[in-house]
This record gives structure tokens, C-alpha cells and sequence, in this order.
């Protein structure tokens, strides 16, 4: 039998006893070298010399929270350091991994800002583009902001925003993530990556995450959650912040996908947006959204600024939807190139092409090399209104 590599971890898996080594990269261990943790002796690790005097403009010398400092007084060992800042405008490598393994989790919380403007990008592979490129709070299927929990197998958040990833990222060379701040205030950063260094098996290909935003999509026009994809992997899931730009019902745009030259028409060709996010009667039960849950399906975000509303009535302008469907269990193959568009499609007493604001996050895994992203909206264009 071939020796277990210590990936695809399951409850089935877990007696099986491997070589592969556990590391954990985090503000108390910045290398997540063997025996590094706990060992901070001075308090907030800021990035740069120029962060000590914006966070004295900021909040006034010598007023700093508490948590900024947290147990120096203590000594080595107790939580000197649990986090970061990061400045307006700067990047933050959050962590660099040399040598073969897979990232298995990652745990953030941020505050002070928007996490629409924090973008995460991931490298593998000493690559100069990311494979990961996508505001916080889109990745990790809240991007609205205003809190919210999810509860589904690759993603869960928390009370009070703690943010987890379960997607398995295997690398062969390096993994290197960061962490920029687009907002107009510092922000304290929280967070663990936890992975394995192992052997990668031949077939494993690289985890990939691309965001984009219309809004508003013009009337008749498909929007596009992904296209450009070229070579060998497989489809593997979405989130989609879909803002009601119009009265009336939204979610009857068909999803389809575009797989291994196919031209004007589809493979795959859904029925809905509901029915492609698994749900019927407009999500509705007794006249009202319902929210829902599950390991590979949800939506975990209705915000509504009216007090009353009926999913086929005439007052859903400005409401907001956070809803993802995970292919764990069907991913969408492709061999040769792969493209994704759902229709903004709605009803109010016929069938309505619609205007809405949508914003997605595609995930997938393929092979190196990839194709450039598009280049993210600027910070104006990405906020959340």
C-alpha cells in the first residue's frame, strides 16, 4: 500500500498514520518554523516605521487599544503578538511556505475596515501573477459585510467574523499570500494558516479564486463569472452577491457553462438562478426570504432595507442576497478551456431582463500555467454602496 500523503483528509482517513509534517503560520509564529511560536517579545508587529506614526495620527499618540499591547507585561510566551496591522495602501505577506505541501485552513479576522477593500492574493510556485486574487469578505462568502454566519463544508464564518477556509490548496515549489489594505484606515489583522508539508500527488492541480463585479448589468446583457479558463481542471464553485437594483422578483436568470469549445450555446444550461442555488418558490416561505445553510448550498445574507417584503412584490429595491453553491460532490470538468455566465433575469408579471449590481467569486482548480485575471476594479468601483 502506498504510503498516506496526509491530504484529502475525511473521517475515514483520519487512523491512518503519515510522514507529512504540521505547520502553522500565524502573527506569533511569522515562518511557521518548528519550534518558532510564542515567541514575541514586544507587542503588534506593525509592517513598516511609517505605520507607528499613522497609527498615532489615527487614534492618538499614546491612545492605541488595549490589544495593540496586549501581555507584554506578562513575558515571552503570552500572547505578546497575536496580530498585525496594515497601513492604508500596504501590502502584508501574511505568510510564505518553501517547498511541497497543501494549505488545509485559514482563519482570519479583521477590523477598522471595509473587507471589500482588503484583497486577498495567493502564489504558487514562485508565480508572478496570483491564483487567488479577491476582496476578504467575497472569499470567504460574506461580502456585504454587516456580519452574517455561514455554515457550508469549504466555508464557515463565525460569531463575531471569525472567517475560515477549508479548501485544500496543494503546492510543489511555494505558497505565498498577502494582504493588501485599500482602505482609508489602518486595520488590525488576525490570522492562522495552517498546512502540511507532504508529497503532492502528479494529478493535483492548484486552487484558483478570481472576483468580478457589474453593476449594473446592462438590460439583455449575460453577466460573466468567469471565462478565460485554459487547460485541464474542474469547476468547483461560486458566491454571488446579487444586489436589487429594480422592483420585483430577481432570480430567474439561467446559469450555463461553456466547456471545451463550446461556442454560442452550452452544455450545461440550468433552469434559474433559484434552482441553480438549489432552492424554489423564490427562497420563499410564507411570503418572506429565507435564509439557509447547508454543507454545499446557501444563502447566508439577505439584507433588506424595508421593513416588509414579499419575494414577488414590488419592494425589493435595494435588496441584498449573499448566495453560494459549492461542486464538491459535481464539479464541472473541462480539458481545453471553461467559461460560466448567469443571466440577470427576473419577473414582474412576464419574464424581465434586469439591471442589477452583481458581484462574484468564481473558484476552480487547474492546472499552471494560468491566464492573467481581468484587472480588479479600483476601490470606488469595488465598494459596496
Amino acid at each position: 500500500m502506498e504510503k498516506f500523503d496526509g491530504l484529502n483528509m475525511s473521517l475515514g482517513s483520519l487512523p491512518r498514520l503519515s510522514s507529512a509534517k504540521s505547520r502553522s503560520i500565524s502573527a506569533e509564529n511569522p515562518s511557521g518554523g518548528k519550534g518558532m511560536g510564542g515567541r514575541a517579545t514586544e507587542g503588534i508587529r506593525l509592517l513598516s516605521d511609517s505605520m507607528r506614526t499613522q497609527l498615532d495620527e489615527w487614534y492618538g499618540k499614546g491612545n492605541w487599544p488595549g490589544d495593540f499591547d496586549q501581555a507584554r507585561e506578562l513575558g515571552i510566551g503570552w500572547k505578546v503578538a497575536p496580530n498585525i496591522m496594515i497601513g492604508p495602501g500596504e501590502v502584508a505577506e501574511l505568510g510564505r511556505v518553501n517547498g511541497s505541501g497543501a494549505i488545509q485552513h485559514i482563519w482570519m479576522m479583521t477590523g477598522s475596515g471595509s473587507q471589500r477593500l482588503e484583497i486577498l492574493r495567493i502564489y504558487w510556485d514562485d508565480e508572478p501573477e496570483p491564483s487567488v486574487e479577491c476582496p476578504l469578505g467575497d472569499f470567504f462568502a460574506t461580502g456585504w459585510g454587516g456580519g452574517g454566519e455561514v455554515s457550508s463544508l469549504p466555508v464557515c464564518v463565525n460569531p463575531k467574523g471569525g472567517l475560515n477556509s477549508y479548501w485544500l490548496m496543494p503546492f510543489r515549489r511555494q505558497a505565498r499570500i498577502t494582504l493588501e489594505n485599500q482602505n482609508d484606515c489602518p486595520i488590525g489583522v488576525f490570522y492562522q494558516i495552517d498546512y502540511t508539508l507532504t508529497d503532492v500527488p502528479e494529478d493535483a492541480a492548484y486552487f484558483h479564486a478570481q472576483f468580478r463585479r457589474v453593476n449594473p448589468v446592462l438590460y439583455k446583457d449575460v453577466y460573466t463569472v468567469l471565462d478565460g479558463v485554459r487547460g485541464q481542471g474542474q469547476f468547483v464553485g461560486v458566491y454571488m452577491c446579487w444586489g436589487s437594483n429594480m422592483s420585483g422578483w430577481w432570480g430567474e436568470g439561467e446559469a450555463k457553462f461553456y466547456i471545451d469549445g463550446d461556442g454560442e450555446y452550452p452544455t450545461i444550461c440550468g433552469t434559474g438562478t433559484e434552482d441553480y442555488f438549489c432552492g424554489a418558490a423564490g427562497f420563499g416561505h410564507n411570503g418572506k426570504y429565507t435564509e439557509f445553510n447547508t454543507p454545499y448550498v446557501g444563502m447566508a445574507q439577505v439584507i433588506n432595507p424595508h421593513e416588509n417584503h414579499d419575494y414577488f412584490g414590488k419592494s425589493q429595491n435595494k435588496m441584498r442576497f449573499g448566495l453560494y453553491r459549492w461542486h464538491i460532490v459535481d464539479p464541472v470538468r473541462f480539458e481545453e478551456d471553461f467559461r460560466m455566465t448567469i443571466q440577470a433575469l427576473g419577473w414582474n408579471g412576464k419574464m424581465v431582463p434586469r439591471e442589477d449590481d452583481l458581484a462574484s467569486t468564481a473558484f476552480w482548480y487547474q492546472k499552471e500555467p494560468h491566464t492573467p485575471f481581468p484587472v480588479l476594479p479600483d476601490k470606488q468601483y469595488l465598494a459596496i454602496d
